[in-house]
Formats: structure tokens, C-alpha cells, sequence
């Protein structure tokens, strides 16, 4: 029952990222949006205070790689573009496939590992590799959107006729 449940809070949970990031769209990006969600997510960690949710050294090493090579596909999907003098984070179809993709991904290995490991223990791989996929996935974005930042504030040469 808990597998269900948690399975549904996931998606749930993807539909909520892919309506925000509809959503942000629409307005111009800024460093701030950038790099506060990792902070902000970051005070889940505090889940391993208690035992049930602690890893092994394995476990932590597994969750972080499989967490960094997912966040592969999200930086490969996720471009600025320049519009009215302000940088705004380009919709892409992918994402949509990429999102629902690592939904299927995640519900399959849980439904995999919960025959073997604790439910505490998945629930705390599963955050490390979420937290693993974003951060580097937000560093990626803010060196776009500073690369952008930085030609957009160029002084523009005249041009000679």
C-alpha cells in the first residue's frame, strides 16, 4: 500500500514540476529561481537523522551516480533564449518525455528494490538521486543563463556604414 501511494505522490509531484516549469516560462529567469530550489530542497536530508532512512556507503554512491546520469537529460533539455532584452527559460517538448521518463524509470526500480531494501532506505536513495539529478542540473542552467547574461549586457558596437 505504501509503494501505491508513494508511486501516486510521484506523479503527482511531476505534474506540479512540469505546470511550474509551464508556468516559469512566462516570465524572465533569474539567477535567483535558478538556484534556490536545491537550497530549498536540500533541508530534506534531514530525513537521514533517522535511522530507517540511513543508506550504506554502496547505496549513497549508487544514488548519487544514477542521480547525476539523469541529470544529463535534463540539462540536454533545458535552454535559454533572449527575448526583449531578458533571458527566458525555452519550452521544450523533450522535457515532457524526459519528466514522464524518469517517472517510469522511478516507479520501476522502486517497485524493484522495495522486494530487497527497506522502504525507508528507497525512500532516502530516491531523495539522494532526485537531489543528485537537480543540483547538477541547476549549475548547468546557471552557467547558460550567465553565458546569456553576459552577451546580453555586452555594449553593442556601432556599425560602420
Amino acid at each position: 500500500m505504501i509503494l501505491f501511494v508513494s508511486t501516486i505522490a510521484a506523479v503527482l509531484m511531476a505534474l506540479g514540476v512540469f505546470a511550474i516549469r509551464m508556468k516559469a516560462s512566462k516570465k524572465p529567469a533569474t539567477v535567483k529561481k535558478i538556484i534556490l530550489p536545491p537550497f530549498f530542497m536540500s533541508t530534506g536530508a534531514l530525513m537521514y537523522v533517522f535511522e530507517p532512512f540511513r543508506l550504506s556507503g554502496t547505496e549513497i554512491i549508487e544514488a548519487i551516480l544514477l542521480g547525476m546520469f539523469f541529470s544529463i537529460f535534463l540539462i540536454m533539455t533545458s535552454r535559454f533564449e533572449i527575448k526583449d532584452e531578458q533571458i527566458y527559460i525555452k519550452r521544450s517538448k523533450a522535457f515532457v518525455f524526459v519528466l514522464l521518463g524518469l517517472i517510469v524509470v522511478r516507479t520501476l526500480l522502486k517497485f524493484i528494490l522495495s522486494s530487497s531494501i527497506d522502504v525507508g532506505e528507497i525512500g532516502g536513495m530516491f531523495f539522494l538521486i532526485a537531489f543528485s539529478m537537480i543540483v547538477p542540473w541547476r549549475v548547468a542552467m546557471y552557467y547558460q543563463y550567465k553565458k546569456l547574461e553576459r552577451n546580453l549586457n555586452k555594449p553593442h558596437e556601432p556599425i560602420a556604414l
